[in-house]
């Protein structure tokens, strides 16, 4: 199995956003620690593949000497390969989002009376609804489809399945689901038949919206996507192009500082925001066509 990298790094409170946003790009995912309290805060990175520490290291010194202070020390090493499965089953106990309960094969309980149950096994498949991004979408999910009008969906970046899962039961309307991952598709192929939605569900690994069932599909009433800020702002455009007129997007995958980034990507599309959730650091961004 192919290790994960951790990269970090410290610097004062206030340079955190700015090295932050900084080394964003060059790896998957950023964590900011607080260290003292008003002194050095750790930004902690984790990437899929072997970072380029050498351009991040060229990047940090000059950064670091714009705002006069000494060069932060860089780390870099491999992660030791995680077996995920036993990882699911221990962290994930069950969730409610939304009009959702969300719980694994090891729960055995019933669904409280109310929810609607969704069985997800993660394994290596991104969104198994801890997240407080995901939990945002179920919400945002749950509350668009009480006021109806949803023909069909997009999800975008789709991981093990959950929110297209979450559309399916819950308006009972087609929905495809892309992820680039091969094995986040074949997750989510056996979590839709376990969720009785394999009839309306339609899963396939592909590039975004380069995927052939989307253009073949042509526009959505609804586009959900829960990845990272800079893709989505990349993607911006490929989103305005596929969504319906006056349809409704569903972001998340952001913290409360990448907002700015997101929402003018796709303001710039004419697309307007028209409700945000917060849940701790992240956010999930609902906007109309």
């Amino acid at each position: 199995m192919q290790p994960m990298w951790r990269v970090a790094f410290e610097v004062p409170e206030a340079l955190v956003p700015v090295f932050a946003d900084m080394v964003e790009p060059h790896v998957d995912a950023v964590s900011t620690f607080e260290l003292q309290e008003g002194g050095q805060w750790l930004i902690e990175c984790t990437s899929y593949n072997e970072p380029d520490t050498t351009r991040i290291g060229m990047k940090l010194a000059v950064l670091a000497a714009a705002h006069g202070i000494a060069e932060p020390q860089l780390t870099k090493e491999p992660l030791a390969p995680i077996d995920w499965v036993t990882q699911t089953y221990l962290s994930f106990p069950p969730i409610e989002a939304g009009r959702f309960f969300i719980h694994g094969s090891h729960h055995k309980k019933p669904v409280p009376k109310g929810k609607m149950g969704l069985q997800i096994e993660a394994a290596m498949a991104f969104g198994s609804g801890e997240h407080a991004t995901t939990q945002g979408c179920l919400r945002a999910i749950s509350e668009l489809a009480a006021k109806g009008g949803i023909r069909n969906a997009l999800d975008m970046g789709c991981g093990s399945g959950i929110l297209a899962f979450a559309l399916a039961k819950l308006a009972r309307i087609p929905v495809i689901g892309v992820d680039i991952d091969e094995l986040s598709i074949e997750i989510a192929t056996e979590n839709a038949e376990l969720n009785r939605v394999d009839k309306l569900v339609k899963l396939y690994a592909a590039n975004g919206y380069a995927a052939e069932a989307v253009r073949r599909h042509g526009k959505f009433d609804l586009i959900v996507a829960n990845i990272l800020a800079r893709p989505l702002a990349k993607m911006s455009p490929d989103l305005r192009r596929y969504l319906q007129p006056g349809g409704t997007a569903i972001l998340s995958g952001l913290l409360h500082r990448q907002e700015p980034l997101v929402i003018n990507a796709h303001r710039a599309q004419g697309l307007r925001l028209v409700k945000r959730y917060r849940l701790g650091d992240w956010s999930t961004l609902v906007l109309k066509g």
